[in-house]
């Protein structure tokens, strides 16, 4: 009957991390919509970088600590790590479909777009590095090499960027893991009576 109970437990924690997934790849999708369509230059910045990592990390610890109170508030190192990668894997290949479609079908202006603002940042920052023409050439160059992939990947620059992703995602799942867990008391409490 134990193993059970824990295969149930398993399954229901499965199905809550999906869910948590699915929610939190629709909040950076909408983040994603508004600052598109309301600043897209923003989109280049470094500091809007910087800010959609602190969400990121907000919303990787709020779903976590949701995902361990909806299945009972205790969980193994191991389960935890099974699970918040499920969550945070599932999330990024929402996201990361989502932005890839929206680039060529939904709004192919988007990739020009995206190319001209990031170009236009890279060429300041190179001109601020360096004075040297055939420097700022250079790395003007191999700015759009790497623009390009983004913006337009090919199927193998797809898988490539999910398994680097997985990694990525892997190490955070192993750190919120450690944070996140929390094992079940060995003595239950007594009720006297």
């Amino acid at each position: 009957m134990t193993t059970n109970l824990n295969s149930e437990e398993y399954v229901s924690a499965k199905r809550v991390a999906m869910t948590n997934a699915l929610i939190w790849a629709v909040i950076n999708i909408i983040i994603f919509l508004l600052v598109y369509y309301a600043s897209p230059t923003l989109m280049a910045n470094p500091a809007f970088g910087f800010i959609t990592i602190a969400i990121g990390i907000g919303l990787a610890i709020y779903f976590t600590i949701d995902l361990r109170k909806k299945i009972g508030g205790y969980w193994s190192f191991r389960e935890a790590l099974g699970n918040i990668f499920l969550m945070f894997f599932v999330q990024v290949v929402i996201y990361t479909v989502f932005t890839t479609a929206f680039a060529k079908w939904i709004e192919p202006d988007y990739a020009n777009m995206m190319r001209e603002v990031t170009l236009n940042a890279t060429t300041q920052m190179a001109e601020a590095f360096s004075s040297d023409q055939e420097v700022i050439d250079k790395m003007i160059e191999e700015a759009e090499k790497s623009i390009e992939k983004q913006v337009n990947p090919g199927f193998m620059d797809f898988i490539q960027g999910l398994a680097i992703a997985a990694i990525f995602y892997f190490v955070g799942a192993l750190i919120f893991a450690a944070i996140f867990k929390r094992e079940r008391p060995v003595f239950a409490p007594v009720d006297e009576e």
